[in-house]
This record gives structure tokens, C-alpha cells and sequence, in this order.
């Protein structure tokens, strides 16, 4: 990512994808604050841009994956579901203040962000594949994929992903990058 911003990064891998579409989503995108939101409200990525640093580091973890495990994944499907994995956290931040006490117990108001869901739809991960599929078409892999990503954290999705996992190398991997990325590099 040499000289480029996060956000430009995104942009390019994202239309790197051959995929009829990828464009008109990623139009989609600029519209909403996808480029700017953050990943969560108090953990990974809690700041300005954080939700697109998160979807390129998950991109860079799958990657990486696939290589170790030598799974031999198409380059589209990865980039798809890492990078679009949390796409329904789109348009749902809000810049808020909380309360934290100081080393002398004196209280301040902090700048953090709160979660504030508009569209309600379904589970993390089905809202994502719906919000995605209304431009580019997935494949039944990369549908479950992104759906079942949370793992057994989404118990709103498909709290069972064991059998998703064990017969699609994809889902498995984008839950484990997603993992990694979250808590090995914080982004």
C-alpha cells in the first residue's frame, strides 16, 4: 500500500474483482460512510476508517491462509468476502461520548462511537450477503461464507457454522482471517 491511502487500496482491490456489479456497489459504497466508519464501537479498528482497514486486513489474512493451507481459493471470492464480510455495519455508527475515570478517578467525557442500527435485517452476516447481492451475485460458497463469518458470536445467523466449515474451505477461512485480524492485529 505503498503512498496510498486504506481507502484507496479498497477501491482497487475491490474493482480488481471481474465481476458484473462490482462497480455499481462500489457506487454504493461511496454514498454510505463504509470508506470512514469504524470496525466496532470499543474494540478493533474504534476509530475514523477503521471498518475499511478491518476488510483489508481480513483480505490479507484469507490470502495468507489460503497459501498455508494451499486451498487454492479464486482471488474474486476471496476479495468479496474479506472485503465486503461486514459491509452491513455500513451507515450505523454515530459519534458519541462516554464517561472514563483517570488515573485520579476524575471523570472525562471521551470521544467513541455507538451503534445505531437503521435497517434492521436479519444477522450480521445475512444482512451483509443481502446488502451485497442486491449488485453483485455470489456464489452459494461465498454467501455462506460471508453469512456464517461470526462464527458462533452471531447467534442472530446460523449459530451452527460447524457443517458450513467443513464442507466450504472459504467459510472457514474468512471466519479464521476475520478472527486474526480482529484479535492478532487489532484492525
Amino acid at each position: 500500500m505503498a503512498d496510498r491511502t486504506p481507502q484507496q487500496e479498497f477501491e482497487t482491490r475491490l474493482l480488481s474483482v471481474a465481476r458484473e456489479g462490482v462497480s455499481d456497489l462500489w457506487g454504493w459504497l461511496k454514498g454510505t460512510d463504509f470508506l470512514r466508519a469504524p470496525a466496532s464501537t470499543r474494540w478493533h479498528g474504534a476509530h475514523e476508517g477503521g471498518l475499511v482497514e478491518h476488510s483489508l486486513a481480513v483480505h490479507d489474512r484469507l490470502v495468507q491462509l489460503d497459501g498455508d493451507f494451499g486451498f487454492g481459493l479464486a482471488e474474486d471470492s476471496m476479495a468479496l468476502c474479506a472485503l465486503l464480510h461486514d459491509v452491513c455495519k455500513a451507515d450505523c455508527y454515530v459519534p458519541d461520548t462516554r464517561n472514563v475515570k483517570d488515573e485520579r478517578g476524575v471523570w472525562h467525557k471521551v470521544p467513541c462511537y455507538r451503534f445505531e442500527e437503521r435497517y434492521p435485517y436479519g444477522g450480521h452476516g445475512s444482512k451483509s450477503v443481502y446488502l451485497v447481492q442486491s449488485f453483485v451475485r455470489l456464489s452459494p460458497e461465498e454467501a455462506a461464507a460471508i453469512n456464517c463469518h461470526m462464527g458462533m458470536y452471531d447467534s442472530s445467523s446460523y449459530s451452527r457454522p460447524g457443517p458450513v466449515y467443513g464442507a466450504n474451505a472459504l467459510a472457514w477461512l474468512l471466519h479464521v482471517a476475520d478472527e486474526a485480524a480482529t484479535y492478532i492485529d487489532g484492525k
